[in-house]
């Protein structure tokens, strides 16, 4: 059973945006850590962002200034805005969460998932 559950991918060329979505009334409250991850074709899944509870974020550098990961654990919402967009930003994008503080971005360490999302971005 899918808990997580993802969307706003899409296609979009180089220098444009898009927001990305999340739901998930067991997994995103204030008990949880949650984030973004993605996983481009032949590589491993890395940590784009993730938020805790109080709002703190942390990013890794390759989006820093450029994606903004934000949370409405009213809405058990997660959300991820995108701008500036690169070809290398071309992944599938997950959301998930963990029950712990958001001291990793490491995906081993977060045990709850969405099905991923597909971002697109052309040159």
């Amino acid at each position: 059973q899918v808990e997580l559950v993802e969307s706003g991918g899409g296609s979009v060329q180089a220098g444009g945006s898009l927001r990305l979505s999340c739901a998930g009334s067991s997994y995103i409250n204030s008990r949880y850590c949650v984030g973004w991850f993605r996983q481009a074709p032949g590589k491993e899944r890395e940590g784009v962002a993730v938020i805790a509870s109080d709002g703190r974020a942390s990013y890794a550098d390759s989006v820093k200034g450029r994606f903004t990961i934000s949370r409405d654990d009213a809405k058990n919402a997660l959300y991820l805005q995108m701008n500036s967009l690169k070809p290398e930003d071309t992944a599938i994008y997950y959301c998930a969460s963990r029950r712990a503080l958001c001291g990793s971005r490491l995906a081993a360490d977060f045990g709850n998932w969405g099905q991923g999302t597909q971002v697109t971005v052309s040159s």
